[in-house]
């Protein structure tokens, strides 16, 4: 079944030819192949995805070392990841768009080391879906993997459609095994750089995840100015064993908050691994071809590069050697370009950037991605933490010989860019905050206890078979939930529910009393970041309260930055301004995975009034009879 199926024939993609197996049409394929790859080799960014043979010479630490050369079948091209910009209609009138995937267990093994992945459609990372701004989504996802499923489309306002965000145990039950769901919304206004991913327990880091992209017509004038070429990169850490497995001993007691290290980092879905690292005792099977992403560019052009975080928790620190970059985006806003020799994007967090591919056209350079170990509890002797991918003017593999990192000193903290430094195209002043909330965190660590974390006095537990969402209709229809502004008591202790029952603006007071950094994410909202620190309080004897809620203008309401994901160092807070104007019960959670299944989730009621004269579509509400 193909990824997806559009009803305007014209943005459909080429579709991929089927293999025969009389040897005349096998030497036609390979004639075929050989000259598509001579092609790809010299066609610019994004159809330079190589696979090469590592030089290492150790042998699988199980197992039998026979995996081929060739690109295997469940290993996604960049290809489908660069975006055509000539064919591509961004001036189209809304349509909609129809993908159909199918979510299922596959082995794989992205660096070298075999492990159970959860694809969909039998590859990995996910397709890439595409739309404009205005248009309907429609994806029917069939769940072929052992346990239920959900997807959640990262950034996503769900204007009216809040059982479609797909959040376990808040806006939806899970989709059971062997059934299939369809998620139905439209994108009435937003458009940049979007992802989606598994939304139930710690699945998504197996491999449900992929890039979402919704184009605007402004967007064209925005190639003009700043790029030729638009490619979408995935980038996330990497674990050998399942994330079931992990996630039972990091929430066993005594653990003292130890996530689990990441084994290796992925570049689209691929990285080398030195096979050496594990013995015969390890369990593991490691087959040395393991590949790098390269990316091509031709001299004298530029490129726009998307970057996803999709891992679990690490923050990349990512530079591309000789090459200033211009940051133009993110979290799906567009800023003024802001040169940089290298970034920051922590989990969940988009970040484009600009190529300008002006150096010499006889050499290769690499492209950097430090893991920042400063939120590990511990070391990885597996690890190498130098994620490498190859920028190449010579359309080949060749690894560079002279290429040289910035000397720019790398972060020792995990932390986002300065927020300061990003500022918005499109003007906002930010209005002032009609009322006031805070949210308090921490670890309720110690001998013996269990590794939960506690956010306003709740730990949060996702109830799969009756939904917040659901309990907020039922019980408004009841009478037994407030409507009332504040901490709703109408749903259970696991479950922190503030309800916002007017369109008004919000100050939320987020305080880390943890020593680690957060990645917080507030679903169907964007939000003004106000002000950060790395104190531990906030100076209420000062003015500065007055200053960021001032109704003029002034440097912190003038054009503040707007995103959806945020990191919260430790000790420290972060002070964020949202628009209460979306209806519906909406997750704030940290999305660093680990973090968040041991409870750190808060959410937001907002506008109840609206809420209870909804009624739950037969579909969400049948996903829920067991």
């Amino acid at each position: 079944m193909s990824d997806t199926t559009d009803i305007k024939a014209s943005t459909l993609p080429t579709a991929r030819k089927s293999r025969f197996s009389r040897l005349c049409c096998c030497i036609l394929l390979v004639a075929a192949f050989i000259v598509v790859l001579g092609l790809a080799l010299g066609l610019g960014l994004g159809l330079g995805l190589k696979h090469r043979t590592s030089t290492t010479e150790s042998s699988p630490a199980t197992g039998s070392s026979q995996a081929s050369n060739q690109i295997q079948s469940w290993r996604r091209s960049t290809l489908d990841y660069a975006l055509d910009l000539s064919g591509w209609d961004f001036n189209a009138p809304p349509t909609t768009r129809v993908y159909n995937f199918t979510a299922s267990e596959i082995a794989a093994y992205p660096d070298g080391v075999n492990r159970t992945v959860l694809a969909i459609n039998g590859q990995f990372p996910g397709p890439l879906i595409r739309i404009n701004q205005g248009d309907r989504l429609v994806v029917h996802l069939t769940n072929h993997l052992p346990n239920a499923t959900t997807l959640h489309w990262h950034g996503m306002f769900q204007n009216d459609t809040n059982w479609m965000d797909g959040t376990t145990g808040i806006t939806q039950c899970p989709i059971p095994s062997g059934q299939t769901f369809t998620y139905n919304f439209t994108v009435p206004t937003q458009s940049g750089t979007y992802w989606y991913h598994a939304h139930q327990s710690t699945q998504y880091i197996d491999g449900l995840v992929g890039p979402l992209i919704v184009h605007s017509p402004e967007e064209v004038q925005l190639q003009k100015q700043y790029y030729d070429f638009d490619q979408v990169i995935l980038v996330q850490d990497w674990y050998h064993g399942l994330s079931a497995g992990l996630l039972d001993g990091f929430l066993a007691s005594g653990n003292e908050n130890a996530e689990p290290v990441p084994d290796n980092g992925l570049i689209q879905g691929t990285n080398y691994f030195n096979c050496s690292s594990y013995d015969e005792g390890s369990g593991y099977t490691c087959y040395d071809n393991s590949t790098r992403a390269t990316f091509a560019v031709e001299n004298n052009h530029r490129y726009r590069l998307r970057f996803i975080n999709t891992g679990a928790f690490t923050t990349f620190q990512i530079s591309i050697d000789n090459h200033t970059l211009n940051v133009i985006e993110a979290d799906s806003t567009i800023v003024e370009p802001l040169p940089v020799h290298r970034f920051e994007i922590a989990t969940a967090q988009r970040v484009s950037v600009i190529l300008n591919a002006n150096q010499s056209s006889t050499t290769n350079y690499w492209m950097r991605m430090e893991m920042n170990t400063d939120c590990y509890a511990a070391d990885n002797p597996v690890l190498d933490t130098s994620v490498l991918s190859l920028i190449s003017y010579t359309n080949s593999t060749a690894e560079p010989t002279s290429s040289v990192d910035w000397k720019d000193a790398y972060d020792l903290i995990c932390q986002d860019m300065n927020n300061t430094l990003l500022v918005p195209v499109a003007e906002q002043q930010a209005p002032p905050a009609d009322i006031f909330y805070q949210l308090s965190f921490s670890f309720a660590i110690g001998d013996y206890a269990l590794d939960r974390a506690v956010i306003n006095g709740s730990t949060w537990v996702p109830n799969k078979s009756d939904p917040t969402l659901n309990q907020a209709i039922a019980g408004i229809h009841a009478s037994n939930i407030s409507e009332t502004a504040g901490v709703s008591t109408g749903f259970s202790p696991n479950q922190y529910v503030i309800s916002l029952p007017t369109i008004q603006v919000v100050d939320l007071l987020v305080q880390n009393f943890d020593d680690g950094s957060h990645p917080f994410h507030f679903h169907g909202h964007v939000f003004w970041v106000m002000a950060t620190s790395t104190e531990q309080y906030f100076p209420w004897s000062s003015d500065l309260y007055s200053q960021l809620n001032s109704t003029s203008s002034n440097d912190y309401t003038k054009n503040p930055m707007r995103r959806d994901t945020i990191t919260v160092e430790g000790y420290s807070w972060v002070l964020l301004r949202f628009r209460n104007d979306n209806p519906g019960v909406w997750a704030f959670h940290c999305h660093n995975i680990w973090h968040m299944e041991a409870g750190l989730m808060a959410q937001f009621m907002s506008l109840p009034d609206v809420i209870k004269s909804w009624e739950i579509p037969a579909d969400v509400a049948n996903l829920c009879i067991v």
